[in-house]
């Protein structure tokens, strides 16, 4: 595995035939607010359903909705719980919904933002969606997988001390209720993956039919002036070896059409929220763009290559 940059990452994507078809996501039944860093679509007692980040533009006070679709819009259905979370995530473990969060942890008096954990719910469906674990204070990205041995894969992203700017690592669990902080804290770093002053962390991950992990995350980086730069990524990751594949960016900002952003520090953010693998080498990858939007992208399945070739 080679470490590059993400600016290294982004020549090599723009040498490629990339062929996009971007479609933005229309929300209704929220006013004003912004809908964005949704998962992909998925079914919920037979409706097709998807989750999103709801928030006014100046804040960061958000809740995790779920849209139905209507029509060519998404129309908020009321009769879904809502969470107090940011960015939320999906999968499934044993046939069981499993869906997570981000919440944020404020000052008391300040009402500022001063920490932040991942929070995990599991159940049936939506409606019956019930807490079971939260990760450690300051760590966002954790991701579950369900491996082919019935063992549950668990990705996470410290940062500081440990982890820098954020490192992803990794772990491996029997089952849902051996899903605590420790066990977090324990995982595995995969080192080397990037530079110093980058990040990036683990958005959703796909067991291949090689039985390898198709890892969809972000990887991120600040420019001189403060500004934000995500881009959506994979990686390959050989669980049973603890080895992984070069990191690819599979879209860009300039991809889509013009929009606002949050901030102007924001404006060159991607976060993948999901991918769907479709026929004819096919993938639709939904996305929050500018932390203010949301699209989905067909692009070409980045995981067959992983399937077809060795890359480990």
């Amino acid at each position: 595995m080679t470490k590059k940059s993400c600016q290294q990452l982004l020549k090599e994507y723009e040498l490629k035939n990339n062929k996009i078809n971007a479609e933005k996501i229309n929300f209704k039944g929220v006013n004003n607010y912004d809908v964005y860093n949704i998962t992909s679509s998925f079914i919920n007692e037979k409706e097709k359903i998807i989750a999103g980040r709801v928030e006014k533009r100046d804040s960061e006070d958000s809740k995790v909705l779920f849209f139905k679709k209507s029509k060519n819009d998404w129309l908020y259905d009321k009769s879904l719980k809502e969470f107090q979370l940011q960015d939320p995530f999906i999968t499934q473990i044993n046939s069981e919904l499993i869906f997570g969060g981000v919440e944020i942890i404020k000052d008391r008096e300040s009402e500022n933002i001063i920490s932040w954990k991942t929070n995990f719910y599991r159940g049936s469906s939506v409606n019956e969606l019930r807490l079971f674990a939260e990760g450690p204070k300051g760590m966002k990205d954790i991701r579950l997988v369900e491996l082919p041995d019935g063992k549950i894969g668990v990705f996470t992203r410290p940062q500081g001390e440990v982890g820098g700017r954020g490192t992803i690592g990794f772990n491996i669990i029997n089952n849902l209720n051996k899903l605590n902080k420790e066990t977090i804290n324990n995982a595995t770093l995969l080192d080397s993956q990037f530079e110093k002053e980058e990040w990036g962390g683990v958005n959703e991950v796909h067991v291949l039919r090689n039985e390898k992990l198709g890892v969809l995350g972000h990887i991120a980086s600040f420019d001189k002036d403060g500004n934000r730069h995500y881009y959506p990524m994979t990686f390959a990751f050989d669980f049973k070896k603890q080895e992984f594949s070069d990191i690819k960016i599979i879209a860009q900002r300039s991809d889509l059409p013009s929009g606002p952003a949050k901030r102007d520090d924001l404006e060159d953010v991607l976060f993948s929220g999901g991918l769907i693998r479709k026929n004819h080498d096919k993938a639709e990858l939904y996305l929050g763009v500018s932390d203010v939007e949301a699209y989905k992208l067909e692009i070409s399945d980045p995981f067959i290559e992983y399937e077809n070739n060795n890359f480990l």
